[in-house]
């Protein structure tokens, strides 16, 4: 006669192992999120930003004292700021991606350095009354802001970020009268080009 044998109940996962594969999947969700590209990039609004600054290049051009000239494009720089926060955040929300996921976190770390030494060159060139070498100065860094944000982003934003930096050069060695037209052509057209290129590739 055979021997009976019990019947034991299913042996439950070791709760290390469990922990274990949590920590896997965890540690294989974070390295996706820091390898995708930061696709919130406003395309449209920098087409609008774009349009604004060729109307704030004319009011500038119509200032009769450097205060006037830079507060003009000071005041363009807070609205450009506005208008594109506030799309990169709808864009953001649209893809159902945190505008502050760690690529968005990577581009805003590496865009804004660059953009804290333009203001605090800002400040010195004034008073030491050399805001001639100021349209030069931000069209370098802003370009150099976008490349280096641009690095953890979809590829043609480094290639603005190249043409704005070209731009930059050409101001900082061109008769001082010239810069606001430099102004125009970068912020102004260069936005608005590749503003579009953006939003018909990357939606929005």
């Amino acid at each position: 006669m055979g021997s009976v044998r019990p019947i034991r109940a299913p042996r439950e996962e070791p709760p290390a192992l469990h922990s274990r594969a949590m920590d896997n999947l965890a540690f294989i969700r974070e390295t996706m999120e820091g390898a995708a590209s930061f696709t919130a990039v406003p395309g449209w609004a920098g087409v609008v930003s774009g349009i604004t600054a060729l109307g704030a290049a004319w009011a500038a051009s119509r200032q009769m004292t450097p205060g006037g000239w830079l507060a003009v494009w000071l005041a363009e720089a807070l609205l450009s700021v506005a208008v594109c926060g506030w799309q990169m955040n709808r864009k953001a929300s649209a893809a159902g991606t945190p505008l502050l996921s760690k690529p968005g976190r990577k581009f805003a770390t590496s865009f804004a350095p660059a953009m804290v030494v333009g203001a605090l060159l800002t400040v010195v060139l004034y008073r030491a009354g050399l805001t001639g070498l100021l349209p030069g100065v931000w069209l370098l860094l802003y370009g150099t802001a976008v490349v280096n944000g641009g690095a953890f982003s979809v590829r043609v934003v480094p290639a603005m970020g190249l043409c704005f930096m070209l731009c930059g050069t050409g101001a900082l060695f061109a008769p001082a009268e010239w810069g606001n037209w430099f102004m125009a052509a970068g912020f102004g057209g260069l936005h608005i080009g590749f503003g579009a290129v953006i939003a018909r590739r990357y939606g929005g």
